[in-house]
C-alpha cells in the first residue's frame, strides 16, 4: 500500500491531474450504469407486483359475479361445485391460474388440469393462513425463488354477500423479467457507447487541460531550477491562470528581490572581511623586517667608535642589512598592490609560443628548457598579462627546487588541445604536500618562509578573467607540473 502511494505521490501534477478526470469519468460511469440497474429491477418489481393486484381484483370482481349469480347456497363446502365449470372460464378469460383453497387450507378445486396418477395438492402452510386471517386486508403475498425464478403467490379471502368468509383464492405468478432484461441490456450498451465516445473526448480535454494547469506550474519550477545566489536572478514576468499561481509569482519574485540583497550584503561583507584579513597579513609581513632593522640600528649605536679601524666595513654591512629588509618591504607593497588591481583585459590576438620566450628570456638559470612544436599558437589574452602568469609560474618551479639537488629541470612546454592553448609548467622539485594541495591558489596560503603566498592567487585571477583555468598535477619527491588553459582562437586562412 506504501509503495503504491508513493509511486503516486512520485507522478507529476500534470499526469494526476489527467489520470484524476479519467478516473472520475469511469467512476461516474460505474455509478450511473449501477444506478440504472437498480432502477429497472425496481420498475421490474413494482411492474409485477402492481400486475398481479390489478389481475387479483379483475378475478375477485368476476368470482363475486358469479357468487351473486349461483343458485347453490354460499357455503365452502359448495365452492367446488360452484367453480366446476366455471373455474376454467375464468381462467381461460384471465390467462391465469387459479386455486380455491378451504378456509383451513385444502385444495377445493383448480383450474390446473389433474390425473388420477397425480399426488393431492398440498394444503395452504399455516403461516401463511395465520398471515391471511390476521391482516386487515385478508390478503398475504408469498414471494419465493425457485430455480432461478421469482413467483410470487397471492392468497385472498373470498367472501360472500354478507362478507362472511367462504375460502381462499390463491393466485400464483411468475415473474417474466425478459422484456425488462432486454431494455436493460439495451440500455447498458447505449450507456457503453455514449460513455465510450465521452471517455475518448474526456482523454483528449484533460490532456490539454492539465497541460493548460500546469504550464504555468513548469515556467515557475524551470525558473527556480535555475536559480543560484552567485548569478543574477530573472524574475518570473508571466500571466496567471489563477490566483494560487499568481501568489506563488508573487512569492518567487520577491524572494529573487531577498536573494539579490542578501547576495550585495554577503559579497560587500566578503569584501570587508578580505580585506581585513589582507591588511592583516600586510601589516605582520611589515614588522617581520621592522625587528631585524631595529636591533641592527641598536646594535650598530650602542658599538658605535670612530676610532675603529674596522668602521667602514661595519657601516658596509649596516648598510646591506637595512636595504636587505627595505627590499623585502618593497615587495610585500608590490605583491599587495599587484594582488589588489584586477588586470584590465586587453583582448589582443597573441602568439603564445613567442611571448612565452620571450617571458623566459629574463631567467638566467640554464636548466630551464622550452618546448612547443608550433611555432604559432594564437591566444585572446593581455601580452603583459601573459608574461606576469610564466614569470610567477616558472620562478616557483625553480624555487621548488632544492639548492642541494645536482640535477635541476624546469621545462615549459607548450601544446594544441582541441579548443584550448595548454601552458606546462614542470619542475622536478620537492613537490606539494598533500595536506597543502587544496589550499594552494589561497591569496594567503604560502609553505614559503618569506613573502605572502600571493603568487598564484594573482595567476589564478588572471587566467580566469580570461576565460581560462588553471590545473596542477603534483608527487611528493618528483615535482610539480602547473598546467594553463586558454581558449583558442581559430584565425582565418
Amino acid at each position: 500500500m506504501s509503495k503504491s502511494w508513493l509511486n503516486i505521490s512520485m507522478l507529476s501534477l500534470r499526469t494526476r491531474i489527467f489520470l484524476s478526470m479519467i478516473v472520475l469519468i469511469l467512476i461516474s460511469s460505474v455509478l450511473l450504469a449501477s444506478i440504472s440497474i437498480i432502477q429497472f429491477k425496481n420498475e421490474a418489481r413494482e411492474y409485477h407486483q402492481q400486475r398481479l393486484e390489478a389481475k387479483e381484483n379483475t378475478i375477485r370482481e368476476h368470482i363475486n359475479y358469479i357468487l351473486s349469480t349461483t343458485t347453490y347456497p354460499l357455503t365452502t363446502r359448495n365452492l367446488p361445485l360452484i367453480f366446476k365449470d366455471r373455474i376454467y372460464e375464468l381462467a381461460d378469460i384471465h390467462n391465469q391460474e387459479i386455486n380455491i383453497y378451504g378456509l383451513n387450507g385444502k385444495l377445493l378445486k383448480s383450474s390446473k388440469a389433474s390425473f388420477s396418477i397425480d399426488k393431492p395438492a398440498p394444503p395452504i402452510p399455516k403461516f401463511i393462513l395465520k398471515l391471511v386471517q390476521s391482516s386487515i386486508e385478508k390478503r398475504y403475498v408469498d414471494i419465493k425463488s425457485v430455480d432461478g425464478l421469482r413467483k410470487r403467490s397471492s392468497y385472498t379471502v373470498i367472501k360472500d354477500d354478507k362478507f362472511k368468509p367462504l375460502g381462499i383464492l390463491n393466485l400464483p405468478y411468475v415473474e417474466d423479467d425478459g422484456f425488462y432484461e432486454n431494455e436493460l441490456q439495451n440500455f447498458l450498451i447505449r450507456l457503453g457507447q455514449v460513455y465510450t465516445f465521452t471517455l475518448l473526448i474526456a482523454f483528449a480535454l484533460a490532456y490539454f487541460l492539465s497541460a493548460y494547469i500546469t504550464q504555468s506550474l513548469k515556467t515557475i519550477s524551470d525558473r527556480i531550477t535555475e536559480t543560484s545566489f552567485n548569478q543574477r536572478n530573472e524574475k518570473i514576468r508571466l500571466k496567471a491562470n489563477s490566483r494560487e499561481i499568481d501568489t506563488l509569482i508573487k512569492a518567487y519574485n520577491k524572494m529573487v528581490d531577498e536573494l539579490e540583497e542578501s547576495a550585495a550584503k554577503l559579497a560587500q561583507s566578503e569584501r570587508e572581511e578580505a580585506w581585513r584579513e589582507m591588511a592583516k597579513q600586510v601589516a605582520h609581513e611589515i614588522k617581520n623586517p621592522l625587528t631585524p632593522m631595529r636591533l641592527t640600528v641598536q646594535s650598530f649605536q650602542r658599538k658605535f667608535d670612530p676610532d675603529d679601524p674596522d668602521l667602514k666595513q661595519k657601516i658596509n654591512d649596516y648598510s646591506k642589512t637595512l636595504i636587505q629588509q627595505i627590499d623585502t618591504m618593497g615587495a610585500v607593497a608590490s605583491a599587495f598592490s599587484n594582488f589588489a588591481s584586477m588586470p584590465a583585459q586587453q583582448n589582443e590576438n597573441l602568439n603564445v609560443v613567442s611571448v612565452v620566450d620571450l617571458a623566459l628570456d629574463i631567467f638566467n638559470e640554464d636548466f630551464i628548457k622550452f618546448q612547443s612544436d608550433e611555432k604559432v599558437i594564437v591566444a585572446k589574452m593581455d601580452r603583459t598579462q601573459l608574461i606576469r602568469v610564466i614569470t610567477n609560474l616558472v620562478k616557483n618551479a625553480i624555487q621548488a627546487i632544492p639548492d642541494e639537488q645536482p640535477q635541476k629541470s624546469v621545462v615549459v612546454a607548450i601544446r594544441r588541445t582541441d579548443d584550448w592553448v595548454k601552458i606546462c609548467v614542470s619542475d622536478n622539485g620537492t613537490g606539494i604536500a598533500p595536506q597543502d594541495a587544496p589550499r594552494i591558489f589561497e591569496p594567503k596560503f604560502t609553505t614559503k618562509s618569506s613573502g605572502m603566498g600571493l603568487g598564484l592567487g594573482i595567476i589564478k585571477n588572471i587566467i580566469e578573467n580570461y576565460k581560462g583555468t588553471i590545473t596542477f598535477e603534483t608527487e611528493v619527491g618528483k615535482g610539480t607540473t602547473f598546467t594553463v588553459s586558454l581558449p583558442l582562437v581559430h584565425l582565418n586562412p
